[in-house]
């Protein structure tokens, strides 16, 4: 099989449960996963044969994705803010949404907007609070690389494809197994001028309406709150940024977009500043940020 019929044969094998242009470009990530060419090359280069291991490959990622499995974890890979991480089933994929929470925080940043935050200051202290992959703090280590960046998750697995997903981009991420619900755990850790999160936010009611894909095989640790308690880790978090979150310094949330105006709510009770809900690129409100201006 050459590297235009392996393509042509994903998209049509895959086809009854992916849509048309999904499944293409399913077929352009898997094509080049397994011969190491990208979209351009494989033009060039579309009579070329697959050798015996790389058809091995094809046929066991068809058979993956047949499963509804994620073609990120296929792969084991996932692109997020210019970089390839790693990614596994200890670990959410990385969205795009995402992205948008790490360029906030970026841009205010470097446009100074808090007299402690300048870009470029080594007392500059950032954390991220469930940090799965790591691609938040890595994204804000690679865009603010003078910066100490912190990344916390409670999961082993996800620690150490974190720190794995470290040493591949070269960026120093401090990453640490701490349980955010845990007040003892979360009193040893220093102090920072900016914290993140995207913490579990998926009501269990909400279970009906997902993808296969994502309930069967993305962590549900990293997912799901009970319905009566949606606000758990938030609720926790803004308690926890009350006494480590330096004064001038910012609280910003990936949020579920049907608890927007109870985040801001929250924060705002819990004695936090110019708190703003913004949405994303798909109109979505999906972002919180808050200020602190108390002593701490």
């Amino acid at each position: 099989m050459n590297i235009q019929a392996a393509f042509t044969y994903i998209i049509n094998t895959i086809a009854p449960i992916y849509e048309p242009r999904e499944a293409a470009n399913i077929a352009h990530i898997v094509v080049e996963h397994i011969t190491g060419l990208n979209k351009l090359d494989r033009i060039v280069y579309k009579d070329r044969n697959l050798d015996p291991g790389q058809q091995n490959r094809l046929e066991e990622a068809v058979a993956a994705l047949l499963q509804h499995q994620p073609v990120q974890y296929v792969t084991g890979t996932a692109w997020f803010y210019g970089m390839e991480l790693l990614v596994n089933r200890n670990v959410l994929i990385p969205r795009p949404e995402t992205e948008e929470l790490v360029e906030w925080i970026v841009n205010d940043v470097q446009m100074g907007k808090y007299s402690n935050m300048q870009m470029g200051t080594k007392d500059l202290q950032l954390l991220d609070i469930g940090t799965g992959s790591g691609c938040i703090p890595l994204a804000l280590k690679q865009a603010l690389p003078a910066a100490g960046v912190w990344g916390i998750d409670v999961s082993d697995g996800a620690l150490t494809l974190a720190k794995a997903n470290a040493a591949k981009q070269q960026l120093d991420v401090h990453f640490t197994q701490v349980n955010v619900l845990d007040e003892a755990a979360t009193a040893a850790l220093p102090m920072f001028n900016i914290i993140v999160s995207n913490p579990p936010y998926i009501k269990q009611s909400e279970r009906l309406g997902m993808q296969q894909q994502v309930l069967d095989y993305e962590p549900s640790l990293a997912l799901f709150v009970p319905d009566e308690d949606a606000l758990l880790f938030y609720r926790r978090i803004v308690q926890l940024a009350g006494s480590k979150l330096s004064k001038g310094g910012a609280l910003y949330f990936e949020i579920n977009e049907a608890l927007g105006s109870e985040v801001v709510s929250l924060m705002e009770k819990e004695g936090f500043a110019n708190v703003q809900l913004r949405q994303d690129i798909f109109g979505k409100d999906r972002m919180v940020k808050g200020e602190n201006l108390r002593d701490v």
